[in-house]
């Protein structure tokens, strides 16, 4: 059955010594992908709350200084629809861990020019965000997907 609602979903390039903190996905949504820190907004969260939230959960590391960075229309999974917000924060401490083992595989740090592949749809934005100051991407579904 499609879903017939959009979801928030958010997400965070973590920067630390110009390398970026990268997590092999696995489990259902975007498994065998490359992604970062990222999850869904809950309600009564604010979009920081939830980012950091994402982080402690995921990874375990500590972070400062967060900004906003973009945001995308992301229907390339559809029915699936998100609203992604993405935000970009440097390190502050501590080693990435897998807290979540039945959703990932392992983290990475990778040069900004280093991008592991293949990459979960909106980060590629993320990347864009970061390296030009756009703040705006759509992420479309197939037109044959689309009902």
């Amino acid at each position: 059955m499609a879903e017939e609602q959009a979801r928030v979903g958010v997400g965070i390039l973590i920067i630390k010594d110009g390398k970026i903190l990268w997590g092999k996905r696995k489990g259902s949504f975007g498994a065998g992908l490359w992604g970062t820190v990222g999850g869904h907004l809950e309600y009564g969260e604010t979009l920081e709350q939830a980012i950091t939230r994402e982080v402690a959960e995921e990874s375990g590391v500590h972070i400062k200084n967060v900004r906003f960075l973009c945001v995308s229309d992301f229907l390339t999974h559809f029915p699936r629809h998100y609203v992604d917000i993405g935000f970009v924060a440097d390190w502050e401490a501590g080693d990435p861990q897998v807290l979540e083992p039945t959703k990932l595989e392992r983290w990475e740090w990778h040069d900004i020019d280093d991008i592991p592949e293949p990459v979960f749809a909106p980060l590629r934005g993320y990347i864009e965000a970061y390296r030009t100051g756009k703040t705006y991407f759509t992420y479309p579904a197939p037109s044959s997907e689309q009902a």
